[in-house]
């Protein structure tokens, strides 16, 4: 097991931008799960010429690592994408996919090699770039209106706790509390939504896509289209 979470391989992908950037660019981290039946087909995809797609590194199910793009090379895997006033991230971020059929397939839990990957991947990464933890998010974070990934199974509070990304300081009996305790005042929550990062809109279908992206996030346990006091008071102590 040890030897797969090491060692590196290489399946280098043909779609990313020619112009090389500066690594001062570099101020986002972006997680995704690949979405697909199987680990071969989502690599076959990622690494296929004129497939639209890319990412710079690829976790498979046994935990090794695959170099796709070149971190200095912008790769295709952000999309339409915004946090806060940066928009089309893939110019400012690195992409990381991590083997997982996804919600379409059986959405599975992310196992303990994958997740040693992703902290040690993480942690090089965001020493390297000195990216800050905040900027540090996953794909429906960024584009809320078209993506679920990488889901409420993924390890975001583990990750906090090894100083990897944001996560509340709220602990589970307040929460506990507080949950599905409907508030007065929706519309302050969304305004401290947008000042968190989160697509800007007055459409109330594309607000209710947002808010189940912050819950994926931090609020794994329940995903809800009713604003309540514990994701109120989450969200307060993050902004």
């Amino acid at each position: 097991m040890q030897e797969n979470v090491e060692k590196m391989s290489f399946n280098y992908s043909p779609n990313f931008n020619l112009k090389k950037r500066s690594g001062r660019k570099i101020k986002y981290l972006i997680f995704h799960y690949t979405g697909m039946k199987s680990e071969t087909g989502a690599i076959r995809r990622l690494t296929k010429n004129n497939s639209g797609v890319s990412s710079h590194y690829f976790i498979k199910n046994n935990g090794q690592v695959i170099l796709m793009v070149p971190e200095l090379y912008v790769a295709w895997h952000a999309g339409v994408s915004s946090w806060k006033k940066d928009k089309s991230l893939n110019s400012k971020s690195i992409g990381i996919e991590i083997s997982n059929p996804g919600h379409k397939y059986g959405y599975e839990n992310f196992n303990s090699k994958q997740i040693k990957s992703i902290i040690r991947l993480s942690r090089k990464l965001k020493k390297k770039y000195k990216i800050k933890k905040e900027n540090i998010l996953g794909h429906s974070d960024i584009a809320p209106l078209r993506k679920k990934d990488p889901g409420e199974k993924f390890p975001w509070k583990l990750l906090n706790k090894k100083k990897i990304c944001l996560w509340h300081n709220l602990n589970q009996r307040t929460c506990n509390k507080l949950r599905n305790i409907k508030i007065n005042d929706s519309k302050r929550f969304y305004r401290l939504l947008f000042n968190l990062g989160y697509k800007f809109t007055n459409n109330s279908t594309d607000r209710t896509k947002i808010y189940k992206s912050f819950q994926r996030r931090f609020r794994p346990q329940l995903i809800t289209s009713v604003v309540d006091k514990e994701s109120y008071e989450i969200l307060k102590s993050l902004v």
